[in-house]
């Protein structure tokens, strides 16, 4: 009798174990990186630090991809893709280290991936702030080196991409086209 009630309660124990795991298998991957991703950001919107966010994007993010975007029509000078890349993902960790003070978020949720009319996989996801407000974020994903990797994020109607894009090309259009001065004020951030 003992051994059938401690199969019994063995069973019993591993119904909720294959039922999550069932579950988890049915998850597409671009919604598990986005869930890691989520919780990552989140940590690292809680220390408040710039140096936390910045391992966030260096990880979770496509910079090259971002940071092309972002230069818009105007060329990185030979030898400057590198320290440009970096300064993109400073820019990016700033950004979001000093907008973290003044909107505190309280839980990220991940909805459904999908595929876009240019076949981009695109994750929907919901920002819960401390305030009781909620944004919706659809996350624009790229394969990278056989990984989901961030390559633009909508919200509110703004595309982060382009938002730089903007912002880059003012500061490029006030130092009369010189790429090298954007290059060097994205070091100093």
């Amino acid at each position: 009798m003992l051994r059938i009630n401690l199969t019994r309660r063995l069973l019993l124990g591993l119904v909720p174990l294959v039922l999550a795991m069932s579950a988890m298998a049915e998850e597409h991957p671009s919604v598990i990186f986005m869930n890691k991703m989520g919780e990552d950001l989140l940590h690292a919107h809680r220390l408040g630090t710039k140096s936390a966010v910045l391992r966030v994007v260096q990880r979770y993010a496509d910079i090259e991809s971002i940071g092309d975007q972002s230069i818009g029509s105007y060329q990185i000078p030979d030898g400057d893709e590198g320290r440009y890349r970096r300064g993109v993902a400073n820019f990016i960790a700033r950004y979001i280290a000093e907008q973290s003070r003044n909107y505190p978020v309280a839980k990220f949720e991940v909805g459904e991936a999908t595929v876009d009319k240019d076949k981009n996989v695109v994750v929907e996801s919901k920002v819960f702030m401390m305030a009781g407000q909620t944004y919706s974020v659809s996350w624009k994903l790229n394969w990278v080196s056989n990984a989901y990797k961030i390559a633009d994020a909508r919200f509110v109607g703004f595309s982060m991409v382009n938002q730089e894009r903007n912002m880059f090309a003012d500061y490029i259009a006030k130092k009369e086209g010189d790429v090298k001065a954007l290059i060097a004020a994205l070091s100093r951030q």
